[in-house]
């Protein structure tokens, strides 16, 4: 079993650079489409991208296995919520790859009389639940680290105040007679500037997180994917063109560079 994910691990990068390949190609066909090419190029590039998927498929045989693997490490963590956002991803991404195996044995022709668009329907709404728990494990981390930046900004905050020298009695006398009455402030200024706080929070966390950033790029532009397949949310195939080899070069990035790998 270890042999066989090291394996695994080995090839990841090649998948990586056929999957950016197909959805190049899926993006390049609606362009070419939109732009009036002839139906042989647009033929061409169809064959192109059904041979990238084929090929995709041939190399994940066997992924299921790296995916129980995962489950099994992600049992064991102590945070409550990522052991079970991560081990029941993990799961379905086994369950995802199980039914692609199974697709590409109908499609190579080894199950002749296999429902293709059954299996196909299935293996999305798994990768779509996979994805689901993955952003639900991005934002909970999110709000973690928005929360830590938050107490220290407070601290430091409150200890600037407590260090700076009161002022006298006489300067209070004297500005609470020269201070004109303060309007109170409207309920939408005040959740204005709440918002506006928050979000200067949110840029600082994942500006100083690259890892927790890509990983939320990369699972919002996936998710999309299985949205347009399952009928969910229609997108067409441009933009889920463009999602995919996005994603697929953000994952190529954190195979270059293994510290941009969000962990556990």
């Amino acid at each position: 079993m270890d042999s066989w994910v090291r394996f695994n691990a080995q090839s990841q990068a090649k998948e990586r650079i056929f999957r950016a390949a197909q959805y190049a190609c899926t993006l390049l066909g609606y362009t070419l489409q939109k732009g009036g090419a002839g139906v042989e190029v647009l033929k061409m590039v169809k064959q192109l991208e059904a041979h990238m998927s084929l090929t995709r498929k041939l190399m994940r045989l066997g992924n299921s296995a790296e995916a129980v693997e995962a489950a099994k490490r992600a049992v064991h963590l102590s945070d409550s919520v990522l052991r079970l956002c991560l081990t029941v991803a993990h799961l379905n991404r086994a369950m995802y790859f199980a039914c692609d195996n199974v697709l590409w044995a109908g499609k190579s022709g080894l199950l002749p009389q296999l429902d293709q668009d059954k299996w196909s329907q299935r293996s999305f709404r798994y990768y779509l639940f996979a994805l689901i728990l993955n952003l639900t494990r991005d934002a909970y981390e999110i709000r973690l680290l928005m929360e830590r930046e938050a107490r220290s900004s407070h601290s430091g905050s409150k200890a600037t105040w407590t260090s700076s020298p009161s002022p006298s009695p006489l300067e209070n006398n004297e500005l609470s007679h020269s201070s004109l009455p303060s309007l109170p402030p409207t309920v939408l200024a005040l959740l204005s500037q709440r918002l506006s706080r928050q979000f200067r929070v949110l840029v600082t966390v994942l500006r100083s997180n690259p890892p927790l950033l890509l990983d939320l790029l990369k699972n919002s532009c996936d998710v999309f994917i299985p949205l347009d397949r399952l009928g969910i949310y229609p997108t067409g195939q441009g933009f889920v063109g463009a999602c995919g080899l996005v994603s697929s070069l953000l994952s190529i990035l954190t195979i270059v560079h293994p510290w941009l790998k969000l962990k556990p």
